[in-house]
Parts: C-alpha cells; structure tokens; sequence
C-alpha cells in the first residue's frame, strides 16, 4: 500500500492547522489573565467580549447595577494599545453630543468638523437605553458602515471600531427601548448575572486587598491595534464546510416560521452566528468551525434580535428558552 494514498498515514498532514493560530491563543491567554487581576468569575462573559473583538461585532451587555459591566469593559479596552472614549447617555443628549459638529473658525470664515468621542476605536456607551430615538439614530450608520455623514462630507472611522453599549434591564423610567434596527446591528447581548457566594468573597477580599487603588491599574495593554488587525485577519480564514452553514442557516431560518415568535432572524443574524463560530474556533486554536461553535454563538447572538409573541411572553417565556427549543429541533451535521 502506498503511503501517499493510505488516509490513516495522512491524518496529520490532511488536518494540521492551515492557519497559524497560536499567537491569536497566546493573546486571548493574556487578555484573560490581565482581565482575571481584577474581574473574577464571569467567563463566559469575558470569552464573549473577545470573541465579538476577533469577529469584528459591537456587544451590549445588560445586567443589574453593580455586576462589573462598566469596569470589565475598560479593563478590556485597557488590555488593547488603542484609543478608548466613554460616552454616558441621558435623556437629554444630542446627536452632536456623539458624532460632533461643525463649527465656524473665526481665522478662516470657515465650517471645520469637531469630532464627537464616537470617533475612537473603542467606545463604551454606558446606559445606551438612556437616550431618545433621534441620538440613537445617529449610531446606525456607524455602526454598520463604520463611517459618519456630516454636511455632505464622508467620515471613515480608523480599525479597529468597537461599540460596547451597556443597560439596566429593571429599571424602566427614564428610558427608551432600542429600536430593532439598532439591536440588529449589535453582534452579542452579554446577560451579565450575579456572582455565585465564593465568588463574592473572593470580589470582596480583592477590593479589601487593594487598599483603595484603582482596579484599572491592575491592567497592562498586551495587544497593538496591528496584532488585532492581524487576529481578525486570521478570524476570517478559519474553514467552515457547507454543512456548517447550511447549520446555520437552518437554524435562524427556523426563527422565521416559529409559532412562539413575532420577529426571527435577520440574514445579518446568520452572518453573526457564522463570524461568532470561526472566532471561537480560533480562540481554541482550530482553523475549522464545528457544531459547538455554532451552538455557542447562538445564544448571544440571537437573544436580542428575536421578539417573542405577547402569548408566549405573558406565559414567562424568554428568548433563551425559544433558543434551546430550536437548536433542539435542528440536525446536528456529522
């Protein structure tokens, strides 16, 4: 029998990793590990965050006060050698308030463009849900064309862009609910619970250990801006057969006809679940998607772009719930 054509002989040389990988793991290794200074527990948390950072994806994160949304979002801005701006919405903020605007220079009688703090790399909105219809509306284009229109000129934002919104999802005055178009364009919804009672003591031993200093010191950057574009760059070269994606797009089409939803998945959804997918694989260090990745990416993907019926939500189901029902019914390829 010849070598050359024995498959057994060949299983390494037919599955060696295509692309190189391992500087990307040693990075997400890193990242964790400067992250893990200050936040403890909320891994699942922190492995979204950096997969939605590979994938290319904005993330709203929503929990109740005080379960580190704000804080682990900085420290992971902080892990990054890159430009950081933090935007708190009111009620009472303006478009202008984020994109900026054009103000006249007295020396040359001209209109210059003042760039609001949306212009960075990555940008924390903290209590999104905070602000009305119009300052919102501002955020559609550059979240998904990454670039700003103002008085006919073309603002290109400079990569990596990232939004991290945060919001509250108990308290009800004083806010307004995002508009689907706008949740659409978010790659995750991170739900951020409460810590389990060791970790609380190990959260409040830390602080107690810290003795007053910031938690943000604790952080070091471990990544350029050119490293991350080059991860990214990876992302997108992982492998994904056809039968991953006809996985995929089984799954968010099932969201379309299901009897428990008013609103399933848009074709930006499955996009979502496929990107989600490679940048898990290649956090693991694989070069190829497999279902896991996929069911993984499922959850924070489409928790926010579904909208279950007034039946079904009255019955206190969640979309979660809806979720799991589907991935059920789905055929897992082999």
């Amino acid at each position: 029998m010849h070598t050359e054509n024995n498959p057994i002989e060949n299983t390494n040389e037919l599955f060696s990793s295509r692309v190189d990988l391992s500087k990307l793991k040693e990075a997400v290794i890193k990242i964790k590990e400067q992250l893990g200074k200050v936040i403890v527990g909320q891994e699942e948390f922190m492995e979204l965050l950096l997969v939605s950072l590979l994938a290319d994806g904005h993330v709203l994160i929503e929990g109740v006060p005080g379960v580190a949304k704000t804080v682990t979002a900085k420290l992971l801005a902080k892990t990054i050698a890159t430009d950081f701006s933090r935007i708190q919405f009111t009620p009472d903020l303006m478009p202008s308030d984020v994109l900026g605007t054009s103000v006249l220079n007295m020396k040359t009688s001209d209109f210059e463009f003042k760039k609001g703090p949306i212009f960075s790399n990555i940008v924390l909105i903290d209590e999104i849900n905070r602000a009305p219809a119009k300052t919102q509306a501002a955020l559609f284009e550059v979240m998904e064309e990454k670039q700003i229109t103002m008085d006919g000129e073309c603002y290109e934002m400079n990569p990596p862009f990232m939004v991290l919104a945060t919001q509250n999802p108990i308290e009800q005055e004083g806010t307004y609910a995002l508009p689907e178009a706008q949740l659409d364009r978010f790659l995750f919804k991170i739900n951020v619970g409460y810590p389990n009672l060791d970790e609380e003591i190990q959260i409040i031993t830390a602080h107690n250990e810290r003795k007053g200093a910031l938690p943000q010191t604790k952080v070091e950057a471990v990544l350029t801006e050119s490293e991350l574009l080059e991860y990214r760059s990876k992302v997108f070269e992982v492998l994904v057969e056809e039968k991953i994606i006809k996985y995929i797009a089984q799954l968010i089409s099932n969201t379309r006809n299901n009897a428990h939803l008013y609103l399933g998945g848009s074709p930006r959804a499955s996009i979502a679940v496929l990107m989600a997918s490679k940048a898990f694989a290649a956090i693991n260090g694989r070069d190829f998607v497999i279902p896991e990745d996929v069911k993984k990416s499922i959850y924070p993907v489409l928790r926010h772009r579904i909208m279950l019926t007034p039946e079904r939500e009255m019955e206190g189901m969640t979309a979660d719930k809806v979720i799991e029902m589907i991935v059920q019914s789905v055929e897992v390829p082999r």
